[in-house]
């Protein structure tokens, strides 16, 4: 079978949040065709299908292979089964645990080939650890089941684009970890990123880590003596990388079309300028994985889940994109 006629997973999220029924929001408005197979809870689902009033109903599949794409149904693989609904906007680790279980199965169909690719809805931080899950995010869940030595997070919108150097960590430890090698390893995981997305030769700017970039070794000397070596190293590769700029205007420079991609060195560095320009447009993709993985670029809205004023617009991205990378990773192959 072509991967383009190998379903795409997409994950549950959280039962307590929005995650559910942007998922029924968004699959309705899918073509008839659309191959995509939740993984999840049925029921979760089902409830999920009257909040959003799209007038489908769901099938629980045993496999992946049994699915029939049927319109106006969606198909769920059961990785989770409440028979007790669990409360709207509410922490928990029974919910944690669901939404933990939704993505370890679907990373293994994804490694063995059933299903092309994998799309997020948002789980919560802290009901995974409630549930005693080690894993802070998404993020680190795919790379240790996924079998990935190094990911990392592009995030972006049709404007601009992002890689971090370091993503789920104190401030401090950001600081420590942004070493050479890291440095590395984003900047090259940005130039396939970005190349994957349709940009040939992708110019690569680099942001400092501290305020106007060192100054030339005034503010700090990570600048001089890890970032600049590092986009040295990367230039002798190939890739078209330049920096360290400045992290308060290396983002506006890239809306105006003077960069394809920004690699930041923390996670508020380079999520802020894109989520300030809207979450309904931003998606978030995992580099480094031997699958495609993306979600929205928002989390799990507990304040207004259960209400059905959900905007599936950043998944609907997510699923777009996820289905645009399919088709690159399947012509590379070719």
């Amino acid at each position: 079978m072509s991967n383009a006629l190998i379903p795409l997973a997409i994950t549950m999220g959280d039962p307590s949040g929005i995650g559910p029924e942007i998922i029924a929001a968004s699959l309705h408005k899918q073509p008839n065709n659309a191959r995509n197979i939740v993984f999840g809870c049925p029921n979760v689902m089902a409830r999920a299908i009257k909040v959003s009033k799209v007038g489908m109903t769901v099938r629980t599949l045993d496999q992946v292979g049994d699915a029939d794409f049927a319109p106006n149904v969606i198909e769920v693989i059961p990785t989770s089964n409440f028979t007790s609904l669990p409360a709207y906007g509410k922490v928990s680790p029974e919910c944690g645990k669901a939404a933990y279980d939704a993505i370890v199965q679907s990373i293994r169909d994804a490694v063995d080939g059933k299903v092309s690719g994998i799309v997020t809805a948002p789980i919560h931080k802290e009901a995974l650890s409630l549930a005693g899950i080690k894993y802070p995010g998404h993020t680190e869940i795919l790379a240790d089941f996924g079998g990935a030595e190094r990911v990392a997070m592009l995030l972006g919108n049709d404007e601009i684009r992002t890689v971090l150097v370091t993503i789920h960590c104190s401030l401090l430890d950001a600081i420590k970890g942004a070493d050479f090698d890291a440095q590395m390893s984003a900047i090259r995981l940005a130039h396939e990123g970005a190349t994957a997305l349709g940009f040939e030769n992708p110019r690569v700017a680099v942001a400092g880590l501290n305020p106007h970039a060192g100054e030339g070794g005034l503010f700090g000397r990570e600048e001089i003596e890890i970032i600049t070596p590092a986009i040295k190293a990367a230039q002798n590769e190939g890739i078209n990388a330049s920096g360290p700029w400045p992290g308060d205007t290396v983002f506006m420079q890239a809306r105006k079309g003077e960069f394809d991609i920004v690699v930041a060195q923390y996670h508020d560095q380079g999520l802020i300028p894109v989520k300030y320009m809207g979450l309904e447009k931003g998606v978030n993709i995992t580099l480094g994985l031997p699958f495609v993985r993306t979600s929205p670029d928002h989390g799990t809205a507990f304040d207004i889940a259960g209400q059905g004023i959900a905007d599936s617009a950043s998944l609907e991205t997510a699923i777009g994109y996820a289905k645009k990378l399919v088709t690159v990773r399947m012509k590379e192959t070719a």
